[in-house]
């Protein structure tokens, strides 16, 4: 079996809920890092932003590990956006109507995101578009 080298990058108590953010991290999982890149820059969603500074800091982490990574190459691996604790370790409360009061969280998540390198993925590339053009 070939190991292939994994790069990561984590974002811890990011102030975002986990649910918010898996919704972003299920679009970019599995693609290259280009097209992830590309996918992010264009959603509307504040997630969007957070993975695509940790896609570029896990393919800043995989050329300054390894010199022999083609970072062109690299695909995202694993994508996720787990629990973190509360702020502050507890619940807020906000007025209700007639003299309740309004419970609610203000959540954190763990966002990481794992490169790892496609074997011979930009050579098969190279080879489909010579046999398109014989």
């Amino acid at each position: 079996m070939v190991e292939t080298k994994t790069f990561t990058a984590k974002h811890r108590f990011a102030r975002i809920t986990a649910r918010k953010a898996r919704l972003v991290a299920d679009l970019i999982r599995g693609r290259g890092v280009n097209e992830a890149l590309e996918v992010l820059q264009f959603q509307h969603k504040r997630a969007a932003e957070y993975y695509g500074k940790l896609v570029r800091s896990a393919m800043a982490n995989a050329g300054s590990n390894d010199e022999g990574v083609n970072i062109n190459a690299l695909m995202v691996k694993d994508c996720r956006a787990d629990d973190g604790p509360m702020l502050q370790g507890r619940m807020r409360f906000r007025p209700g109507p007639q003299g309740r009061a309004m419970p609610f969280k203000k959540m954190t998540a763990h966002l990481t995101v794992v490169l790892s390198e496609v074997e011979g993925g930009s050579k098969k590339r190279r080879a489909s578009k010579k046999s398109k053009e014989a």
